[in-house]
């Protein structure tokens, strides 16, 4: 009995985290090909076979660089930012909709919002914590854009909720078995692939990152392991959203290849949004989240909840 409610987790949660770790290589390496071939190069094709270990290059050019710590900045803070920052995106994997012996449970969607929640919180001390004009500039940027559009991504997850009538994702597979929720809210679908664009910090949403005006937003001073811990942070939150994306609104199951097919392809749409879009402005984009996303999300909210009223009433 031991073995299964303790060891057993504890070893699927390691694996788990070792496996999206490895699926972040290669998202990165993935970005690098595509970006390449749109910008009619060949993106990393020397080291190894058409340059597949790049990435692991890549991992210890980068933990093995000097770590630097600015004389001005706040040690501790400055120090275990990042390493909280990738904590909370592996831990929000636990809500993953994995039936067997794993950490899926039925409040799945309040801890993906409350880990979600969380992150704010490590970006503005990394910018603050450096006590950098730049980092904090950076940090202050993405905090208001990662609240801003957490709002309608929590409302577009209630929506879907009012239907499912559920609060776990393994109920969300469940009841896309017939019919996609991408069918039934379009619109909704688009206003959470923005949504999550916005929430990661991607092109055309990254002025955080905007490279003409703030160097490198929040780390930017940050080196070696701090910078690559930040680095591994967003490309499993990216991947994460990926594997969200697919199970609310493309309803596969989880143990299915054709799962993961359409988790490579939402991967590749961030990536093609980067290499195709320019960047927004920053008051358009504060004027996208709470004068287009919230409208619609908000009038979905009320359709849905009027269908389930409706539905309700003629069956009882």
């Amino acid at each position: 009995m031991f073995l299964y409610e303790c060891l057993l987790p504890l070893m699927s949660g390691l694996i788990l985290i070792i496996c999206v770790l490895v699926g972040v290589a290669f998202l990165t390496l993935l970005e690098r090909k595509v970006l390449g071939y749109i910008q009619i190069r060949k993106g990393p094709n020397k080291v190894g076979f058409v340059g597949v270990p790049q990435p692991f290059s890549d991992a210890i050019k980068l933990f093995t660089k000097e770590q630097t710590y600015p004389v001005l900045s706040n040690y501790l803070p400055y120090y275990f930012s990042p390493v909280f920052s990738l904590f909370l995106v592996l831990l929000v994997w636990m809500v993953a909709p994995f039936a067997t012996s794993l950490f899926s449970f039925n409040l799945g969607v309040l801890f993906f919002l409350c880990c979600t929640s969380l992150g704010v919180y490590t970006v503005m001390i990394a910018g603050w914590a450096s006590n950098s004009n730049y980092a904090l500039l950076g940090g202050l940027r993405a905090v208001a854009q990662t609240i801003s559009y957490e709002v309608s991504l929590a409302l577009i997850l209630l929506s879907f909720i009012f239907l499912v009538e559920g609060f776990c994702f393994i109920d969300f597979m469940k009841f896309q078995e017939g019919l996609w929720f991408l069918f039934l809210g379009f619109p909704l679908a688009l206003g959470w692939f923005a949504s999550c664009l916005a929430e990661t910090n991607r092109t055309p949403f990254d002025f955080a990152e905007g490279e003409s005006e703030l160097v490198s937003g929040f780390n930017v001073e940050y080196s070696s392991g701090g910078f690559a811990l930040i680095f591994l942070a967003e490309y499993a939150s990216i991947l994460f959203m990926s594997m969200l994306f697919c199970v609310i609104l493309l309803g596969s199951d989880i143990y299915s290849f054709i799962f993961y097919m359409k988790l490579t392809f939402i991967g590749f749409m961030y990536i093609w949004a980067r290499g195709t879009l320019p960047r927004f402005r920053y008051d358009k984009l504060m004027y996208l989240a709470w004068k287009s996303f919230l409208p619609l999300s908000l009038h979905y909210l009320c359709f849905f909840l009027g269908v389930k009223i409706l539905v309700m009433s003629v069956l009882f």
